[in-house]
């Protein structure tokens, strides 16, 4: 499991539609599989889920995004699970930190075009 949480100023409506275009964008056989939004006054809470399958590991790993967002307000938090072949304890999660990587990179070009 790999985790990445960031704070950052932005139209959240804006952030939300760009991170799941990136993300879709970002590999082949990444898929989205569900998501839920919810405004409660002035705050909105998006949770995203996708899938994709990570050749180095052999099977699908899921990234699980959920943005809060108040005014110019952002949070962002994700986290990621699968992609281990263990029973027992995880041993590769390589794919699970490189899917996490494609977030990343995309709240970085996010922050540039629209900062």
């Amino acid at each position: 499991m790999a985790k990445y949480e960031k704070r950052l100023k932005g139209d959240v409506h804006t952030f939300i539609e760009f991170i799941d275009q990136e993300i879709m964008r970002g590999s082949a056989s990444a898929s989205f599989e569900d998501g839920s939004d919810v405004t409660l006054k002035d705050a909105k809470l998006a949770v995203r889920v996708y899938e994709r399958y990570s050749m180095f590991g052999g099977n699908r790993v899921s990234l699980n995004i959920t943005v809060l967002g108040e005014d110019e307000d952002i949070f962002v938090s994700a986290i990621t699970s699968g992609g281990s072949q263990a029973v027992f304890f995880k041993v590769n999660t390589l794919g699970e930190e490189n899917f996490l990587i494609k977030l990343e990179e995309a709240v970085e070009a996010f922050l540039e075009k629209y900062t």
